[in-house]
Parts: structure tokens; sequence; C-alpha cells
């Protein structure tokens, strides 16, 4: 079973989560693809952050696919990092094949995620292009590190199958929606 992970704050989930969430499915071949609600990110303000229970019936009542669910089991487990999560994942269900799904947006920063190159040797990787990062996304410090295992976009559907690190960066359809555009108060007129 080919697996995508779209893991995130979710804080909330919007259309563009759903976008991501089906060209993923289809571009990459994928079986299911499982939204990781997070309790909290580490290189996020908390404060900032809706409670994880309501955060995951959002993301519920939104996902509309049916090889598309939403956990939060990241909290139970007392995993803070993604690390841990996708190394958890890989101990207790070796016999799937993940593939990890980010936005170019989060490529840009990911040389900040705690043993970033661990998780590039623990899962591949599809980067999906997002508004305002297409440019610096595939020149960041991560995407330069892991520059010789990108593969061609025309071969995203092997992804899964390939060997990590192996990382894909997607075009396609884009959303400007976002979760922190989303939170910020309506400008008074």
């Amino acid at each position: 079973m080919r697996i995508g992970l779209f893991g995130g704050s979710f804080n909330p989930p919007h259309d563009g989560h759903r976008l991501v969430s089906r060209q993923a499915l289809k571009r990459l071949h994928l079986d299911a693809l499982w939204w990781l609600v997070s309790p909290a990110n580490p290189l996020k303000d908390a404060a900032e952050l809706t409670p994880l229970a309501e955060r995951i019936a959002a993301a519920r009542a939104l996902i509309d696919h049916p090889r598309v669910h939403v956990t939060g089991f990241e909290a139970a487990a007392g995993f803070t990092y993604s690390y841990l999560t996708l190394a958890f994942l890989r101990r207790t269900h070796a016999d799937r094949r993940f593939v990890w799904i980010m936005g170019a947006d989060n490529l840009a920063g990911f040389h900040r995620w705690e043993r970033w190159r661990a998780i590039a040797s623990l899962v591949p990787i599809a980067v999906y292009v997002r508004p305002g990062s297409s440019r610096r996304a595939p020149f960041s410090r991560a995407a330069t590190a892991l520059a010789r295992y990108r593969i061609e976009e025309t071969d995203a559907p092997r992804l899964a199958d390939m060997q990590p690190p192996a990382w894909v960066y997607l075009h396609g359809i884009m959303s400007e929606i976002s979760s922190t555009a989303l939170r910020q108060p309506a400008a008074n007129p």
C-alpha cells in the first residue's frame, strides 16, 4: 500500500490542503493519504493554535475524499517532531510505502526541522508548489543539500517505490489560500 503523509498544524484546514491532497493522490499514484494533524509546531507560536480536537474536527468536515483520512495520533503517542512520527510509522508499518508530502514553503525552511536529513533518509518526499515559494524553495538549503536525490517530475508516480532519499518537486494548480491569512482578522474599512 502506498500512503502519502501530509503533516501539519491545519490551523485551520482549508481548500488549499484539499487541493494538495487530491493532486498528491493522483500524481504520486497513492492508495491513501493521511492528514497528520500535529499537536503543535515547534517552529511556530503555539499561542495562535486552535485546540487539536477542533482542528481535527474541521479537517474531517472539510475532507470529502474516500482515500483521505485525518488523524491526530501524534498527540496520543507523544510525538513532538515529524522525525519521531516517521520512524514510528516505518517501524510499525514496514509493509507500507510512505511518502512525506509538504508544501514548497516548508521546503524553504526544512533545514530548520529537527533531524531533517534523517527524515529525508526515512521516506521519499513530494514537495508541492506554493504561491510565493516557487522561486526560493528549489534553491533552499535543504533542496541544495538533497539536489542529487531529486527526481524528474515525470517520475513522480514511482516515488513511493523509491529508496530514500528521493524527492520530487511538483508544479501544478495552486491555491492562494493560507492558514495564516485565514487566522488574520478582517481589515476594518
